[in-house]
């Protein structure tokens, strides 16, 4: 069994080659720091839900304790363990028993709770046992129940119960598939609700007619409820036809399981939003992409930097994201010092077989664009503090890194096409490797201007 230790990044967890020798290097990593630490899980748990005498509330909703008969925690996610740890204080009548299904089981887990760690990105078995204890779970529950759901990043591959006819080799198929050809992580998730009794609201539907209150770390552009670890707590607005025509666009109909075709022909569609089981569950978004950002803005403002805000909804291929925001920071008029931050989560598509994850990629792609450019930085993070399979973040890229290449013997083109971005940062010393956080809010993006 894996097991982790999570502390939330420091900025020197944060040191490459160039931020080290850079000499604005040490309010770079404050910045990059403060954007991790405004969204700690058990901070932004702390924020929506506290003890008031007899009653929980949550986000101004009130629950009195004398209604509840029984109080269960399904944890799921990145973040779950790190989510449930306020939760002792504040239900100390209730047992606060329930079920974890992180990445990996944590070095000091939580008490009280059983642990039964998924496979991701892609499901296993591990995936499925924890898909069978979280209907156990929450097929038990009655009408005088509430049943307190933690959900975060990585949801969707760490839980898997499918409809009957699926297996989790087909499952696991169609995953890598789907992330082989470049799928947005929303168009995932679709087909993921339509294939998974417990996905797109089907815990929900089990646990009914119990309470249900779900706080929720966004790490999916725009928060949309039923993308987030597939929205197990949240009604569906897609339907089957939407699902199959995921599967046309990336022309996989004939190359995917045909269990996997007959099943989103055949299977009943997923709750929607008008169903009166939503009557009796919450769904609370406690932290997100966003609110990394706007820590990240305020740092940079304490060190004397100007900030242009980007937005949180960037997506599509790493590399044309990578090129496209490049272009934005050659061509910045701001006043110098200036940051640039993006948000927002792009895609990969593999063409050849090196390692290094979307945010590598994505600095990757900039080292062209930014060549010779005038003390101009990129720096791509991923939020969790891990970028596709690697033990890297994200990376660094500045005017200088092309030439700093060349002269190991490094174009960066050979390396783009063989994704193995990882490689060619190792090499230069500019991979971030601050350590799994603890957290997951999508990536950010920020672009500086000395």
């Amino acid at each position: 069994m894996q097991y982790y230790s999570i502390a939330m990044p420091r900025p020197e967890s944060f040191s490459t080659h160039t931020l080290s020798h850079h000499p604005r290097g040490e309010s770079v990593r404050r910045i990059l720091a403060a954007a991790i630490q405004a969204v700690e899980p058990g901070a932004a748990v702390s924020q929506f839900i506290r003890r008031e005498k007899n009653s929980i509330m949550v986000n101004q909703r009130e629950y009195f304790l004398g209604d509840i008969e029984r109080i269960r925690v399904l944890g799921l996610g990145k973040a779950c363990a790190a989510m449930s740890q306020p939760l002792g204080g504040l239900l100390p009548f209730h047992a606060t028993s329930g079920l974890l299904i992180p990445k990996a089981t944590p070095v000091q887990p939580p008490s009280g709770f059983d642990l039964q760690p998924g496979g991701h990105p892609v499901p296993d078995e591990n995936s499925l046992h924890a898909g069978e204890k979280a209907f156990a779970l929450a097929s038990d529950l009655r009408a005088d129940d509430l049943l307190l759901c933690l959900i975060s990043g990585g949801g969707s591959a760490l839980m898997t119960l499918p409809h009957a006819g699926i297996s989790l080799g087909d499952l696991r198929a169609l995953t890598s598939a789907l992330l082989a050809c470049g799928a947005r992580v929303d168009e995932i998730n679709t087909l993921r609700r339509h294939l998974d009794q417990l996905k797109g609201g089907g815990l929900a539907r089990f646990a009914w007619p119990a309470r249900v209150v779900s706080l929720i770390l966004s790490d999916v552009v725009g928060n949309p409820l039923e993308a987030i670890a597939s929205g197990i707590t949240a009604p569906d607005p897609s339907t089957r036809g939407d699902a199959l025509s995921v599967l046309e666009k990336y022309d996989l109909l004939k190359k995917v399981p045909a269990s996997i075709v007959h099943a989103l022909k055949t299977i009943p569609e997923t709750p929607k939003p008008d169903d009166p089981l939503f009557e009796r569950v919450q769904n609370v978004i406690v932290g997100n992409n966003a609110r990394a950002a706007e820590s990240a803005q305020r740092q940079a403002r304490s060190e004397g930097i100007h900030v242009v805000m980007l937005g949180d909804d960037w997506l599509g291929e790493a590399r044309e994201v990578g090129r496209e925001l490049s272009r934005i920071l050659k061509t910045c008029a701001a006043p110098r010092p200036f940051c640039l931050i993006a948000g927002g989560e792009t895609t990969v598509t593999l063409r050849g077989h090196g390692r290094g994850g979307r945010n590598q990629e994505l600095a990757l792609a900039s080292v062209r664009e930014l060549a010779g450019a005038r003390d101009l930085m990129i720096i791509s993070l991923a939020t969790d503090g891990e970028d596709g399979s690697t033990d890297a973040a994200g990376a660094v890229a500045t005017g200088d890194t092309l030439q700093r290449g060349l002269d190991l013997g490094l174009p960066p083109e050979s390396f783009l096409d063989e994704n193995d971005s990882y490689s060619y940062f190792h090499a230069l010393g500019d991979l971030l490797k601050p350590g799994a956080s603890g957290t997951n809010v999508n990536d950010l993006i920020f672009g500086f201007g000395w």
